[in-house]
């Protein structure tokens, strides 16, 4: 679950749906002395404060441009955000500017201006978009959005102090302390270690509570264990690769890991694992922050207790589950040039850093030199709980989306149907190795025809 609000938390939409649907404005923007309309619509944020701020700044560079700027907040409750980008891309007609998340930047693509020159001068002052972001937002070779830190998010560990501690012996503030510096303690952070953490907690009735359902938060944590074992299901070139001593390896880990999760975690959601550490009952999950954020409001012992960092080291790398939000723009934009302004205005930096410290740092700027706001250093409790939520050069960490490097159009079909939870939850029913990869390969052969 992604919401990061104190105050409001809901659950954020599915990765792809084709339908359509129509969104009204929440707010118009007017001038005295337009010199052209602007319309944009932003995602919804789950941290309301979110869109007061964005609502600020985009009213401030409407009013020294002379634009006059529609602005709508369209929620992902109920598909809407994906149902308004479907139905604006059948009509040929709608905002100037999207938000537009993960895949659906590949399935759009067709239709999306390319940036190459906003992420140019973007890049240039924030430092390189991350691997994510570049696999996502390119399209034939072309930028078709610009990565943006609404509503970009990690899914790495948050676990709870003294359970790692007392059950496992695992100290993760010392391990990953409120400094950008790799201790001796994080090189020993690797998958056999949390392997005998997980062991460990589960004897003492507190599971990790990773899912093997096939939604987003199992998909995602799946997919970052693979890519730690160098364990891809399709290559970069589209061959099917799931025969490989890598895959064997962390099948091999899966059949490990599995008997130490939560009796129901096959049938997990994305709600899940955030009401599994809220109660109490799990020693750690990946997510972002927003189940510490509930923890905050509805049970502070637990909150306090809480502590998120890095993903463990596998024998190819460390690998960290990464969701990105995109802002595009259409072919069909009557008003092109002032769509790209207005984006490249929301960049900067100090706008950046202003809408996350109201969303509690729960956005992430997918940018090299945006990892060191302020924000992550000081929320809290414990203070610098979430310092370790963004990727910063001394975790030694790359960002992943499941089933990368293979083609975006065959990536995003072994994401939705879960592929490589579903393998981990086959072990658990007692499949041997083999099997697993016999199934995997035939679902595979479907997604690459």
């Amino acid at each position: 679950m992604t919401a990061m609000s104190i105050q409001h938390v809901t659950r954020r939409g599915a990765i792809r749906l084709g339908a359509a649907a129509t969104a009204l404005p929440l707010v118009h923007i007017r001038t005295a002395a337009a010199a052209g309309k602007l319309s944009i619509f932003l995602w919804d944020h789950w941290v309301p404060a979110g869109n007061d701020v964005a609502r600020k700044q985009i009213a401030a560079w409407a009013e020294k441009n002379k634009v006059d700027v529609s602005l709508d907040f369209i929620t992902s409750n109920g598909f809407k955000t994906l149902l308004t980008i479907n139905a604006e891309a059948q009509a040929k007609s709608g905002h100037d500017i999207i938000t537009i998340g993960n895949w659906e930047v590949q399935n759009q693509g067709q239709l999306l201006e390319p940036v190459d020159d906003v992420v140019g001068r973007v890049v240039a002052k924030a430092g390189a978009a991350n691997r994510v972001a570049t696999y996502l937002g390119k399209y034939k070779g072309n930028w078709a959005a610009v990565p943006a830190p609404w509503g970009t998010q990690n899914k790495g560990p948050c676990g709870r102090i003294s359970i790692l501690r007392d059950a496992a012996g695992i100290d993760v503030q010392k391990m990953f302390p409120t400094q950008a510096v790799e201790t001796p303690e994080a090189k020993g952070w690797t998958y056999e270690a949390m392997l005998k953490a997980a062991e460990a907690c589960a004897k003492v009735g507190k599971h990790f509570g990773i899912g093997l359902g096939i939604t987003a938060d199992s998909v995602d944590t799946a997919g970052a264990i693979f890519a730690s074992f160098g364990a891809e299901l399709v290559n970069a070139k589209g061959e099917i690769t799931v025969e490989s001593d890598a895959v064997k390896q962390v099948l091999e880990y899966g059949r490990q890991l599995v008997k130490f999760l939560p009796p129901d975690a096959v049938s997990y959601d994305d709600a899940s694992n955030n009401r599994a550490l809220i109660s109490g009952n799990s020693a750690m999950i990946w997510n972002p922050p927003s189940a510490w954020a509930v923890a905050v409001r509805d049970n502070p012992k637990v909150a306090e207790d809480c502590w998120t960092f890095p993903t463990p080291m596998g024998p190819k790398g460390r690998f960290m589950p990464h969701n990105i939000n995109f802002w595009g723009i259409w072919k069909f934009s009557p008003n092109k040039t002032a769509a790209k302004e207005l984006i490249e205005y929301l960049m900067q930096r100090e706008l950046c850093e202003e809408r996350d410290n109201a969303t509690l740092g729960y956005d992430l700027p997918p940018y090299e030199n945006f990892t060191n706001f302020k924000v992550w250093e000081e929320t809290g409790p414990p203070k610098g709980t979430v310092f370790n939520y963004p990727v910063r050069k001394s975790h030694n960490m790359e960002t992943h989306m499941a089933a990368l490097p293979a083609p975006p159009d065959i990536a995003v079909q072994i994401y939705n149907r879960g592929t490589m939870p579903t393998m981990f939850a086959k072990l658990l029913s007692g499949q041997s190795i083999p099997q697993v990869v016999a199934w995997a390969k035939e679902e595979l052969e479907g997604f690459v025809r």
